[in-house]
């Protein structure tokens, strides 16, 4: 395996890496230089023209995108192995499954040739060139390339752990997904695209079921000629810690909160000044990928991420693909809707998506408009339900969530088929005590269930 080793790994810039959270204080952010960005820096959405409904007009937009997914995540957190986007989201459709039939049902529609690229790391790359043997009949192109692997740093020494003798999967990470452009051109990719006539490629996380094509971005990035698109989105309380779009020295730029000196960490996680946060759904012009990775002039920050493995403190390096913004010529932001990000991180989210909120036509996860709360109900679930298998099993069906706006979960709880939730929801088993909800139940408001026979 091809190994591309970029990260300065010398011990100047372990040590400033290594200091804190907040990767150093040469990377601190002057407080007093930030602005908020005006409208024509982070663009509103619906400030964007609709695009040509003309279907040759929409063809020839399309014709100059590929879509690329971030695949090089496992499913450990959800209790799965594998790659995380074989995960079954709903009516046995997994992320890749979708992934596929939206943009199958858009060339289908255009008489398109929009490709589909997957980014691999080592940890998923064998299991993902299995796993597209599926969709050999496929009317798209799908084309899979391994980011790059680096060696872990032990912490407290700042060399790479394969000097030390580790030598397996263990001693070595992929490096964020900032590595996305390097290895965009390394793999061939990239040159291949732009020999397609490609102009733009549209990347997101897997995982994400919001990250659509838009045709609505995508004609305006062309017709003004912008390099780099971040999609933003309103923040709520559950997102405080997310980057955010500002504008710094006359240029637009990611402040991720490990840059924020302590005083201004609270300040950072306010929704009221920073009202916006990145969803990690890119829009890049591929020539001028071309252009900054030929000059190695993507000089994104370095984010410490420490590790114990095998009971050894290590550090990985990181970078992050948001943090390229500052680079390319006419970066913006675009304020988009909530709808755009719809990420699965645990089975909570899990639950969201295979609920009554939400239906699915040709591969797109659709919002049910009976739900007239423009938020998704919050939803905590204990241990019991964090791995999919155990979550799964707890439920006979997943229950009627249109009119929920919360709902916390603890011990041991199993749900019947046919159960609606409403308002505010709290359901708690005593320890030892399997709480068995019947099929049918109406639960409403703020109800807790402590005993086995409650109803």
């Amino acid at each position: 395996m091809a190994i591309r080793v970029g990260i300065d790994l010398t011990a100047s810039a372990l040590d400033r890496a290594g200091k804190s959270n907040h990767s150093g204080d040469e990377e601190l952010i002057e407080w007093a230089k930030i602005h908020t960005p005006t409208d024509e820096v982070v663009v509103p959405y619906d400030t964007l023209e609709s695009p040509p409904e003309d279907i040759e007009a929409t063809k020839k937009l399309l014709d100059k995108l590929a879509v690329l997914k971030l695949n090089g995540g496992l499913g450990t957190t959800m209790g799965c192995t594998g790659p995380k986007s074989v995960i079954e989201v709903r009516n046995g459709f997994t992320f890749l499954d979708l992934i596929v039939i939206q943009i199958e049902s858009l060339n289908k529609k255009y008489g398109s040739n929009v490709p589909l690229l997957l980014m691999n790391s080592f940890n998923t790359h064998e299991d993902t060139l299995k796993i597209v043997e599926k969709y050999t009949n496929s009317s798209i192109e799908i084309h899979t390339f391994n980011q790059s692997q680096y060696p872990r740093v032990v912490a407290d020494e700042f060399l790479p752990w394969p000097s030390k003798g580790k030598t397996d999967k263990d001693g070595w990470y992929p490096p964020g997904h900032g590595d996305i452009f390097p290895s965009l051109m390394n793999s061939g990719k990239l040159d291949l695209l732009l020999s397609q006539g490609k102009e733009y490629v549209f990347i997101a996380n897997s995982d994400n079921l919001g990250a659509i094509v838009d045709m609505k971005i995508l004609n305006h990035l062309i017709h003004k000629q912008n390099e780099y698109c971040m999609e933003v989105t309103p923040k709520t309380l559950a997102d405080v810690k997310g980057g955010t779009l500002i504008s710094y020295e006359g240029r637009v730029q990611l402040l991720e909160i490990a840059q924020v000196p302590d005083a201004h960490v609270n300040e950072f996680k306010s929704i009221e000044k920073f009202k916006i946060f990145n969803t990690n759904n890119l829009w890049v012009n591929l020539k001028a990928i071309k252009r900054l990775v030929e000059a190695d002039a993507l000089k994104m920050e370095i984010i410490p991420n420490p590790k114990e493995v095998d009971g050894v403190k290590v550090l990985q390096l990181e970078t992050a693909a948001g943090a390229a913004i500052r680079f390319f010529d006419h970066a913006i932001g675009i304020n988009v809707p909530r709808s755009r990000f719809l990420p699965v991180k645990a089975t909570s989210d899990l639950q969201l998506v295979q609920s009554d909120l939400y239906t699915l036509v040709d591969g797109f996860v659709t919002r049910n408009s009976a739900r007239t709360n423009p938020s998704n109900p919050s939803i905590e679930l204990g241990p019991e339900f964090k791995k999919v298998g155990n979550f799964l099993g707890r439920f006979k069906s997943i229950p009627s969530i249109v009119e929920l706006d919360s709902l916390k979960v603890y011990g041991d709880v199993w749900f019947g088929s046919g159960i609606v939730l409403k308002g505010e929801v709290t359901i708690t088993a005593k320890p030892g005590v399997k709480l068995e909800i019947p099929d049918g139940a109406v639960i409403e408001n703020k109800v807790h269930f402590l005993k086995r026979h409650t109803f």
